[in-house]
This record gives structure tokens, C-alpha cells and sequence, in this order.
């Protein structure tokens, strides 16, 4: 019955995170299919050099949600309630703080910002638009992973997952209507993205807000002590996002030089296919950090394992389903996103597909083996993780790779540091369950 129970609960936290995952994702990825029907080419390329914005603003939400949100599991599993409260202000302060430093840099850095991004005088304009805008959207981006993580933290993945999908079908809708009816071009596919966090931040607001539930702002200095704890655990949350928007920019600037703006353009549909797998197992692993946390916090290391192991068992299984769907489809999902039938853009992308694509199993393995560490206070082999997948590994692995094979090197790169990662991952959670004897 026990483990009946367990499974219950494993299913309903990873099915709705992964579906509230799957929902951030598909921001991007919805800008992806209209700018391409819109724009052709040179939006899609323009829209690659961009997205890394994206990564670095969603990563700091995490960050400060993720590490905020665990540390608060943690004590609510414990009963320091009054901890907990000081936990959320702390972090709704750095989150206020992060979002300002974004605005200022949409303000009076983007064109400088889209320059450093490689972007030509063909797709300039179109690059800056869409970061100045997401930029100024930061704030409710942050607030909105904030909100979100703290939600699902205190029993309620269910409206986590609500505000999340809300936001991505409203996304949807509005970049069909402001890029065609209204025809506002990329500011209304940015726009649009911006708007969808609003959206979420609206439906999680009543939650926050009633007294019967756990987390309050309350009145008390910035701890120098909790923002550690927060930073320390949020780390490879945010490392993570920063590593993907570091690979679309190293990437981009090889590709750049092998293939051109055609290359850029193909590399943007397997970056944002490889937002939907990565989306899916960044909520495989937060679906499992409430429920590892809370057993942690009581001392239940049976549970807390049984939750690892599903997770991973699962992630395999989903990995196998995945990679045979691009493998088999390569074609016709590369064709959804050439709307001009441009045959250079879909060789490229195709072949990218099946290559890139071969680190699927790698890659699950090593989200959730992070999360879980930083799940149990174990911020330093997190750490090592996402440094590795990030950059130490990645950034001189694509360039040496790129450089013998071309663009199958550019392709190889992901697939390598992700199976390097992947054999450092299982070593280390091997020393840590060996010390826990």
C-alpha cells in the first residue's frame, strides 16, 4: 500500500510539472513556428540570436525559485514555519533586485547586446526588437518562476501547472493575432511571450495571498546568511539555462561561419526542439524536488530514493519514445519550420536532428541527478554538474570538434559533453550514497 501511495504521488508532482515544463517551453516555441510561417529565414535566425535572453532571465528566476522554494520545503517538512516565511521574502527581494538589473539592460544596452550576439546588417533590427522586449518583460518572467516554484513547494502542483499552461495557449493565441491579423511582425511574437508570464503570475496571485497557506512576506532585513542558502541551491538552476543560452551563442557563432545565416536558421529549430526535451525533464526533476526534500527533511532515505529511481526509470523510457519520434520524423518536423522550403535549411536541420539528438538519455539522467542533489542540501556535486554541462566542457568541445568535422562536429558537441557529464554524474551520487552509510 505503501508503495501504491508513493507512486500516486510520484505521478501526480512529475505528470503536472512536466506538463507546466512543456507549457515555458512552448513560449518559445510557439514564436518559433509563426515567425517562420511570418518571416521566413531571416526571423528565424534573428529569433536564435535572441533567445538567449530568454535563458538567462528564466534561469535567474529558477535560480532564486528553485533554491528559494527547496530550502522552504526543507523547513516545512521540520514545522520552522516563521524560517520559511523569511525564506520567500528574501527571495521575492533578490527576484525585485534581478528583474531591475534586466530592465536597465533593455533599456540602454540592447543594441550593443545584439551586436555582441553576431547579428548582420540582414537581421539587426529584427534581433534587437526582440531583446529589448524581453528584456523589459524580465520582471514578470521572474516573479512568474518565483510564484510557481514556491506553489508547487507547498502542495499545490496542480495550480502551478494551471498558471503555466494558461500562459502558453494565451501565448499561442496572441502571437497568431498580433503577427497576422495585426501584423506587428517579431514585436508581436515577442510581445506575446511577454504578456503569457502576466498571465500565470494572475492565477498563482489568490494562492499567495490566503493566510492558510505557507509562505508570507513578513518584515525583516535581507539575511547575507539566506541569500547564500538560496544562491548555493539555485545555482545549477540557473547554470543550467545559462548553459543553454551559452551553447546558442558559441553555436551560433561556428555555424555563423561554416553555413551562415541558412545554418543559424536551421540550428534555431533544433535549439527549440531541444527546449521541449530539456523542458521535459526539468519538470521530471522539479516534479521529484517537493517530494525528495520533504523525505530528506524527515529522514526518510528509503523514499526519498524510491522517488530518484522512478524518476530515472521513467526518463529512460521517455528518452526511447522521443528519440525514435525525431529520428523517424526528422523531415516533416523540420518542414513545420520552413515555410519556405528552403532545401539547404532543411538538409541541414534534418541531419542536426538525428545527431544532436543522440544524447537524450545523457542529458535526463544529468538534470535530475542535479536536482536531486540539490533537493538534499548537497549544493557542491550540483554544482560540478552544471559546471561541466555548461562550460567547462561544452564551449571547447564544440570549437575542436567544429573545427575536424564541420558541422557534423557542431552536432557531435551536445551528445560528447553530455556523456562525459553523465559517467562524472554516476560517480558522484556513488561517493554520496557511500557516505551516508
Amino acid at each position: 500500500m505503501d508503495r501504491k501511495t508513493t507512486l500516486l504521488e510520484f505521478g501526480k508532482y512529475v505528470s503536472l510539472s512536466v506538463i507546466a515544463m512543456l507549457a515555458v517551453s512552448c513560449y518559445i516555441l510557439a514564436d518559433t513556428f509563426f515567425v517562420s510561417k511570418s518571416l521566413g529565414t531571416r526571423g528565424l535566425a534573428a529569433l536564435n540570436l535572441a533567445i538567449p535572453a530568454y535563458n538567462f532571465i528564466h534561469g535567474t528566476g529558477l535560480m532564486l525559485g528553485m533554491g528559494g522554494a527547496t530550502r522552504y520545503a526543507v523547513c516545512k517538512s521540520r514545522g520552522e514555519d516563521r524560517e520559511g516565511d523569511l525564506i520567500f521574502t528574501d527571495s521575492f527581494r533578490l527576484s525585485l533586485a534581478a528583474s531591475l538589473f534586466f530592465v536597465i539592460m533593455g533599456l540602454l544596452a540592447s543594441e550593443a547586446l545584439t551586436g555582441l550576439l553576431g547579428a548582420d546588417e540582414e537581421i539587426f533590427d529584427m534581433t534587437r526588437t526582440y531583446l529589448k522586449v524581453m528584456l523589459l518583460f524580465a520582471p514578470a518572467f521572474i516573479l512568474n518562476d518565483l510564484l510557481v516554484c514556491f506553489v508547487r513547494n507547498d502542495g499545490d502542483p496542480r495550480l502551478a501547472m494551471i498558471a503555466t499552461a494558461a500562459g502558453s495557449i494565451a501565448n499561442i493565441f496572441l502571437d497568431y493575432f498580433f503577427m497576422f491579423p495585426l501584423g506587428m511582425g517579431i514585436f508581436g511574437a515577442v510581445f506575446a511571450t511577454g504578456l503569457s508570464p502576466v498571465i500565470g503570475i494572475l492565477i498563482l496571485i489568490p494562492h499567495w495571498m490566503k493566510k492558510t497557506r505557507g509562505f508570507h512576506l513578513v518584515k525583516a532585513s535581507l539575511s547575507g546568511k539566506r541569500t547564500g542558502i538560496i544562491f548555493s541551491l539555485g545555482f545549477p538552476s540557473l547554470l543550467g539555462q545559462f548553459a543553454t543560452g551559452i551553447v546558442i551563442i558559441v553555436f551560433n557563432a561556428i555555424i555563423l561561419g561554416l553555413t551562415g545565416n541558412t545554418g543559424v536558421a536551421a540550428y534555431g529549430v533544433i535549439a527549440n526542439i531541444s527546449l521541449v526535451v530539456v523542458g521535459i525533464y526539468t519538470g521530471m526533476a522539479q516534479g521529484i524536488q517537493p517530494l525528495v526534500s520533504r523525505e530528506y527533511g524527515r529522514g526518510n532515505r528509503r523514499k526519498e530514493t524510491a522517488f530518484l529511481r522512478y524518476d530515472l526509470w521513467a526518463m529512460v523510457l521517455i528518452s526511447l519514445a522521443l528519440y525514435a519520434l525525431l529520428f523517424f520524423f526528422a523531415d516533416p518536423i523540420t518542414a513545420v519550420f520552413n515555410s519556405e522550403g528552403d532545401e539547404a535549411l532543411q538538409k541541414i536541420a534534418s541531419e542536426g536532428l538525428k545527431i544532436y539528438f543522440t544524447s537524450m538519455v545523457f542529458v535526463g539522467y544529468n538534470i535530475i541527478i542535479s536536482m536531486y542533489f540539490t533537493s538534499v542540501e548537497r549544493a557542491l556535486p550540483a554544482h560540478i554538474i552544471s559546471l561541466l554541462r555548461g562550460f567547462v566542457l561544452i564551449v571547447p568541445m564544440a570549437f575542436l570538434l567544429s573545427a575536424l568535422l564541420g558541422m557534423w562536429g557542431v552536432w557531435l558537441t551536445f551528445p560528447a559533453t553530455e556523456l562525459l557529464v553523465f559517467v562524472t554524474g554516476i560517480c558522484l551520487y556513488g561517493r554520496f550514497q557511500r557516505t551516508r552509510r
